[in-house]
């Protein structure tokens, strides 16, 4: 039987063309099941302030930091969604007094926006590495700072980024999970060509590197949503992003929820998917089902309920 068409962008693959028993069994978990689904190489973790949400969440960077040296660099991957915990990390590393540059730590973004074939610069608004720099890498003391040519972005060359995953170790990848159930920016595919009737198997997706990308419907209006104001016309079309290919490189995939991106529903179906091994590249989280170590971290406030309520 042929899937069927998404109701969101009927052009594209999504969550709404999968079967509907599994989207039902989603809908219906409680923070007691939701806990339960934590399983060797998947664990569940939730938080009961804002404030230790994203301090955990900060942490990481530390943590992944504290283990590199010069002669065996270490990198953490981060996100832009989200973003609180990025002055967290400043003020954590000034604190402690953690020289960056003395460790040979390093960081990688995780995506940029691209307007007419080309990533955007810094000058651009809405610019992903422009926010890792103002909220985080610019507030640390100077003294304790990385250098620049330690911050990698998926900008210009990116067969550079790419490699650049090959010769430094990837401790942690950070992530959110926008309403299309992506991390980065590996959203589901169109429905064209090859892709009409069946989305690509999770092994083919998962073939994917550090790429440029066309955006799926849905997360051009979550990020008018999180980040404009709702202004859509605001939002590029297409982005960078970091891909699969270097995501399996990461040792740990950490993904935070605080429960702004996606929305209740969302939170429940990917947990489900990784959970019981249920890939499908229409959710790209599910895909992570097969990554070894991977995290799912919740604020309690930001499950929410998937019930019925009129506003």
């Amino acid at each position: 039987m042929s899937r069927p068409l998404s109701k969101l962008a009927p052009d594209w693959w999504d969550y709404t063309t999968l079967d509907p028993d599994l989207l039902a069994e989603a809908a219906a978990l409680d923070e007691k099941k939701v806990r339960g689904l934590s399983r060797q190489g998947f664990q569940i973790h939730f938080y009961d302030t804002v404030e230790d949400f994203y301090l955990a969440e900060a942490l990481e960077y530390i943590e992944a930091w504290r283990q590199s040296s010069p002669d065996e660099p270490v990198g953490i991957c981060g996100p832009i969604g989200p973003t609180e915990q990025l002055p967290l990390v400043a003020r954590l590393v000034n604190s402690m007094g953690l020289n960056l540059k003395k460790l040979g730590a390093h960081f990688w973004g995780m995506d940029e926006w691209v307007i007419d074939g080309e990533t955007v610069s810094m000058d651009h608004p809405l610019s992903f590495a422009r926010c890792d720099q103002a909220m985080c890498m610019d507030r640390i003391d100077k003294k304790l700072r990385m250098p620049q040519e330690n911050l990698h972005f998926p900008i210009g060359d990116l067969e550079a980024y790419r490699k650049s995953y090959d010769h430094i170790r990837c401790a942690v990848m950070q992530g959110g999970q926008g309403e299309i159930k992506h991390w980065a920016f590996n959203d589901p595919v169109e429905r064209k060509g090859k892709y009409t009737d069946v989305p690509p198997s999770p092994a083919e997706y998962r073939r994917l590197a550090t790429r440029k990308v066309k955006l799926h419907p849905v997360t051009i209006i979550q990020n008018a949503r999180t980040s404009g104001g709702g202004n859509v016309a605001l939002v590029p079309t297409h982005a960078a992003t970091v891909g699969p290919e270097e995501t399996w490189k990461a040792e740990r995939v950490s993904i935070w929820h605080p429960g702004h991106h996606d929305n209740p529903f969302g939170l429940r179906l990917t947990a489900l998917m990784i959970s019981e091994r249920l890939p499908d590249s229409a959710v790209p989280m599910s895909l992570l089902a097969d990554h070894p170590n991977v995290h799912f971290h919740y604020l309690r406030g930001g499950l929410g309920h998937v019930k019925v309520e009129m506003h």
